[in-house]
């Protein structure tokens, strides 16, 4: 099992949108993500989120795994979970994970468990 955390300024992830505007959005959001309303609470989870998948996965983001590799989604209850993109799957093989994402107080945070295969055991 595998664990990852982050926690991000509100105010920072606002910045950048007020700064990059749709530009920070492509790079933060997969396309099927851009079309969801999303607050700017949200989206400081979302970039959370992120970082801390990318964590326990142990690459960060970079050249193994992208912002947009990742998908966030909630599910009929409203929990969030996350799907990686076909290509991101042959590099990272997760079996089980969890995510939870919360923002208060000005932050946003995000943990994830996950557990993943060894490669080339399938």
């Amino acid at each position: 099992m595998k664990i990852g955390t982050d926690i991000v300024q509100i105010s920072r992830i606002e910045n950048s949108l007020a700064k990059f505007g749709i530009r920070f959005k492509e790079r933060l959001l997969n396309p099927n993500e851009r079309d969801q309303s999303r607050s700017i609470e949200s989206l400081a989870g979302v970039w959370a989120a992120k970082e801390a998948i990318a964590k326990a996965l142990g690459c960060g983001i970079g050249k193994e795994l992208a912002f947009c590799d990742i998908i966030i989604s909630k599910d009929a209850k409203g929990a969030p979970y996350f799907e990686l993109t076909p290509q991101a799957q042959k590099i990272h093989q997760i079996t089980q994970s969890s995510l939870s994402i919360s923002h208060d107080g000005g932050f946003a945070i995000a943990v994830v468990a996950l557990t993943t295969q060894t490669k080339g055991t399938l």
